[in-house]
């Protein structure tokens, strides 16, 4: 599988739909290491959609009439039809209109970016200089999308446009997250990026404005946004159509089997304990606890070298630069950990980020060992990195295509592997996997369950959004701060969630019987299966079972 191959003409295809996606969305380039239009924002307006959804119809018909040479080429034709066809079906239902959540819409989009830029030279303080100048026209862009979503009547819910509303007016308090980026940039610089700095924060408090006044007042009283776009979500995050009523009963069960599997190993912890108990004994031992965020980072990164170490050694061929993987700390402070790739070049690495709660400064290792896995090696970073590195088979798109059943199926896969492996042996660290384990499956149930309001396993009536916190409470043993956020993301970003462990059923069925036809290689399944790249599941499962 590693013998280059001469570019087709639908490779190209492909490399001139990058092309465009660079050209509608300039931040790309920052996310992949590329040159040119790094202080740039997509246009977020009405017309900025419409462009976009134009030219996704226009290279979904070329894609049509182009020849396929090899297997290669039906991978991508078969990932360009899926990822195109959506991109105009999602247009059509106006879903631009209404896109706010408190995890994955504009709102975080354009100050995140500012995560991923150089400031290593003058010139990359340039460039920060410029694309703060020029939030206040991503935002303006924005806005008038949300307004057309207003006149149209397809608005997010009102719990998302309150819990964003308090994002955003963190970003305009004193010493906010832009007059702090812009302290950090050389001194003979720092006036003009201060100035920049202060018309950002300036642009974050006319959003705050119309969060408020205009848009909460009109929002969607319910939180759930129903059976036909929630179906139509969940394939776009799956990459293949799931039984949603199927699904959701599966999602109760496998809840009711991480119960059970936590019950039986919290008493191996603590004889005759619960599990809330064996988590208070765990938390209450210091050796399994670190203070701050720096020891936090810095164990991250010692767990993540010693996994590559481990893993590069017998299971998986890790090329060099993959064997790199920063920790860090994220500069908000809302909670979640994520993952963001190198750059094409890997000149930057491939880093995973903590994002704090204000307050929170004790960490468990037991409970975030699995976590360490899940996005750097064998999870994210490793399915990636060789991504990333298969340029003598992949074109550039193929490289740089994610699809979240796909990534977060495989990141939770891994973890299962690692505990498979015998890096989890330890009950204490068992049970942190099991711990996230059993969250996965309890937010396939809520929300799945109150985006299609169906009944409740506990018989009590049909889901509504205010029964999810209380639900996952009881199902994540997390500082209430850190649920309450999980429970607000599953509400405003319906069908995300539940892809992880939709995603790890689907890998470890395709792992089954791709082993039941040819033997328990699974090191050779492993590496044929991350070089297909980041496809849909529904791909997945054609290539490597034709």
């Amino acid at each position: 599988m590693d013998t280059a191959r001469t570019p087709t003409p639908m490779d190209a295809v492909a490399e001139r739909w990058l092309d465009t996606l660079l050209e509608l969305q300039p931040e790309w380039h920052v996310e992949l290491g590329r040159p040119g239009r790094e202080g740039e924002y997509a246009d977020l307006s009405p017309d900025g959609h419409g462009s976009a959804a134009d030219a996704a119809r226009a290279t979904l018909a070329e894609v049509r009439t182009t020849e396929v040479r090899d297997d290669v080429d039906r991978v991508t034709r078969a990932e360009l039809e899926r990822t195109l066809g959506l991109a105009v079906e999602l247009h059509e239902a106006g879903e631009w209109q209404r896109d706010l959540n408190v995890i994955a819409s504009p709102v975080q989009g354009v100050r995140d970016i500012f995560d991923l830029m150089a400031t290593d030279t003058p010139d990359d303080w340039h460039h920060v200089a410029l694309r703060l100048d020029r939030v206040e026209g991503a935002l303006a862009g924005y806005t008038a999308s949300l307004r057309a979503g207003i006149r149209s009547g397809r608005t997010p819910a009102v719990r998302q446009v309150r819990e964003v509303l308090t994002q955003v007016r963190k970003l305009t308090a004193p010493d906010n997250f832009f007059e702090q980026l812009a302290a950090r940039g050389p001194e003979a610089q720092r006036a003009a990026l201060a100035s920049a700095a202060a018309r950002a924060a300036a642009a974050y408090a006319d959003l705050a404005e119309f969060l408020q006044d205009e848009l909460a007042p009109r929002a969607r009283a319910e939180d759930a946004v129903g059976r036909e776009a929630y179906a139509l979500a969940s394939r776009g995050f799956v990459g293949v159509e799931v039984d949603l009523d199927e699904t959701y009963a599966w999602g109760v069960e496998e809840l009711a089997r991480m119960v059970a599997e936590q019950e039986e190993i919290a008493d191996r912890i603590l004889p005759g304990a619960t599990v809330p108990e064996a988590i208070a004994h765990l938390s209450a031992d210091p050796s399994m606890q670190l203070h701050g965020t720096e020891a936090l980072r810095a164990w991250m990164q010692e767990v993540s070298d010693r996994a590559v170490a481990e893993l590069g050694e017998h299971h998986f061929d890790i090329p060099a630069p993959v064997r790199r993987l920063e920790c860090m700390i994220a500069p908000t402070q809302e909670g979640g950990i994520y993952y963001t790739p190198p750059s094409e070049d890997f000149s930057r690495a491939g880093r995973m980020w903590w994002s704090v709660p204000e307050g929170v400064t004790a960490f468990d290792t037991w409970r975030e060992l699995t976590t360490v896995y899940h996005e750097g090696v064998p999870g994210h970073h490793l399915q990636l990195g060789l991504a990333m590195t298969g340029r003598d088979r992949l074109n550039a798109w193929r490289r740089i295509n994610w699809n979240s059943g796909h990534g977060e199926g495989w990141a939770l896969y891994a973890e299962r592997l690692m505990a498979d492996l015998g890096h989890l042996d330890a009950p204490a660290d068992r049970l942190g996997m099991l711990d996230g384990q059993r969250q996965r499956a309890a937010r396939v149930v809520a929300d799945i369950g109150v985006h299609l309001g169906l009944p409740k396993p506990d018989g009590s009536g049909p889901w509504r959004g205010d029964d999810v916190l209380p639900f996952m409470l009881e199902h994540m043993n997390m500082d209430e701060r850190v649920v309450r956020f999980e429970a607000n993301r599953y509400l405003g970003w319906a069908g995300q969630a539940p892809s992880y462990k939709i995603g790890q059923r689907h890998w470890e069925q395709l792992r089954d019987d791709w082993t039941a036809r040819h033997g328990q290689d699974l090191k050779r399944f492993h590496a044929e299966a991350l070089a297909v790249g980041s496809v849909g599941l529904g791909t997945l499962r054609d290539t490597l079972l034709p």
